[in-house]
């Protein structure tokens, strides 16, 4: 019998040289990665160390400071930042950037102050005093299957239609390409959102924060459910950084 295969580990710590939440996400260019047809779309989320993406049915609870910093700046790189309805009602979204400085940091970046908040809401099921509908300085795109409109929001709303509630996500990205001119997307859950991206080929990244914290819920959403992906997807790492304990981990899926 031949010897059994070796596999070299590499070691990730010690790190030297720290980063800062700024300087980790500076520079990045999503939208020159672009594929004509769509804009490139990242996908990032928080989770335990055993794979729930929720603690008492908020995301908020599981990540420290630097996921939080790592967060707020990954906005500061994309043409718009997307979620479904039930996320951006439970978390209550509002004004996307609201730090000036990260309003300046993106313009720096060649990108406008604000990014267009996208929604996903198949039924249009999304409670109007939601804070980021209420603020006047967001735009937001709501990608639905309805045919209604959200009454008294101070923000500027516009639509994305489709002629079931079931939305065509491949058909709504190529629209916000050609019609809004966005080429870069950071889509922040929640995980059935993420499964019919990763479904349809639509994911490019995974930025993955990984809490070191343990759940163990029944009820707790892992960062994928709802929907079948054929067989399991491949990434590649592209950067692994720690924080105390917690792990944030960047894939490139292939």
């Amino acid at each position: 019998m031949g010897s059994p295969l070796t596999v070299d580990l590499q070691r990730l710590e010690p790190v030297d040289s720290p980063l800062t939440a700024d300087e980790v996400a500076r520079g990045l260019r999503l939208g020159d990665l672009a594929p004509p047809e769509r804009p490139y779309v990242i996908v990032n989320m928080v989770a335990t160390a055993d794979g729930r993406a929720t603690v008492d049915g908020r995301a908020g609870p599981i990540g420290n400071e630097a996921d939080r910093q790592l967060f707020h700046h990954l906005r500061t790189q994309v043409d718009a930042v997307m979620a479904g309805a039930r996320t951006v009602t439970i978390e209550q979204y509002g004004r996307l950037v609201r730090d000036p400085a990260l309003r300046d940091k993106r313009r720096h970046e060649g990108l406008a102050g604000d990014p267009l908040a996208v929604i996903v809401s198949g039924r249009l099921d999304l409670p109007t005093d939601v804070p980021l509908l209420r603020d006047e300085h967001s735009r937001v795109v709501v990608i639905t299957g309805s045919a209604a409109r959200l009454e008294g929001c101070s923000a500027h709303v516009e639509y994305l239609r489709s002629d079931e509630t079931t939305v065509d996500l491949g058909v709504a990205l190529h629209a916000l390409r050609s019609e809004h001119g966005v080429r870069s997307v950071l889509c922040e859950g929640g995980p059935t959102l993420n499964a019919a991206l990763l479904r349809e080929g639509l994911v490019d990244e995974l930025f993955l924060s990984v809490a070191a914290k343990l759940d163990g819920g029944p009820d707790a959403l892992p960062i994928v459910r709802g929907l079948p992906v054929a067989g399991a997807i491949g990434m590649d790492l592209v950067w692994a950084l720690r924080a105390g304990s917690d792990l944030f981990l960047r894939y490139r899926l292939r």
